[in-house]
């Protein structure tokens, strides 16, 4: 974090100490777990889309930079778009069965579909 964020000092009191150092607290990633161990569901989703389908991939444990590898993976495989955000990859169109076939050969056997 830089040493001068404004943003993370925000609510904080003045201080008139010039050694005085922000502690501010950081967000601990959770751990990654093997793909066999991962549970993801795979899941048809219109909900505010405009009535779009989407394809999500949702139960993922690791770190944010782990689930864009996985989410660009799939992605690059079906030839679509997406994201790959706050714990979920979304997948633009149905692609439920492909999805489900590649995560398997991935190493990611508890995957099923919803």
């Amino acid at each position: 974090m830089a040493e001068n964020d404004w943003k993370s000092r925000l609510g904080m009191v003045y201080s008139t100490n010039p050694d005085f150092k922000y502690h501010t607290e950081q967000k601990a990633e959770a751990a990654a777990i093997a793909p066999e161990k991962q549970n993801l569901r795979v899941s048809l989703d219109k909900k505010r889309r405009g009535g779009k389908q989407v394809t999500l991939v949702t139960g993922f444990v690791g770190s944010d930079d782990d689930l864009a590898t996985l989410g660009k993976a799939l992605k690059t495989k079906l030839g679509v778009g997406g994201a790959a955000k706050e714990g979920e990859i979304i997948i633009q169109g149905d692609f439920r069965d492909r999805v489900v076939e590649l995560l398997h050969t991935q190493g990611y056997v508890k995957s099923k579909k919803i």
